[in-house]
């Protein structure tokens, strides 16, 4: 997997593609709810920095694909390396708050999203209420 920076921009921008794509149904349209949701902002990225972090994800998943070509989106071992590389408190407070909000965008919140997103709040030992907390300070 393509490295940067620990609590990077990049690095919290993969997190949420991660939670982005995980349930194997990404709509374009996403990408736009971003802005709806000033994701880009927040982190410090560029829109169009956001999708080179896209692209290298999706072509470094692309790379793990087993013999018969079967990507494996949610892979455990992958999540826990993604969230290493975001280690300063507040940094995991907000990209859990943002992938939560990027979840419930779509009025969709499948199954594999929400294990997806329990396993953020698990590792980094966040709960729900951490996240009200933080947000309304």
């Amino acid at each position: 997997m393509k490295k940067y920076p620990y609590n990077s921009p990049q690095a919290m921008a993969r997190i949420l593609i991660m939670q982005l794509i995980g349930d194997g149904n990404f709509d374009p349209s996403e990408i736009d709810e971003l802005d709806h949701l000033n994701v880009y902002e927040v982190l410090g990225i560029t829109r169009k920095d956001f999708i080179q972090v896209l692209q290298a994800y999706c072509n470094d998943l692309s790379d793990e694909a087993d013999e018969e070509g079967n990507i494996h989106l949610v892979d455990k071992q992958r999540i826990d390396d993604l969230l290493e590389t975001v280690e300063d408190p507040k940094k995991r407070v907000l990209v859990a708050a943002l992938a939560l909000d990027i979840a419930k965008s779509d009025h969709d919140f499948s199954e594999v999203e929400m294990a997806i997103f329990a396993h953020i709040l698990q590792r980094w030992h966040l709960t729900l209420d951490d996240l009200q907390a933080a947000f309304s300070e």
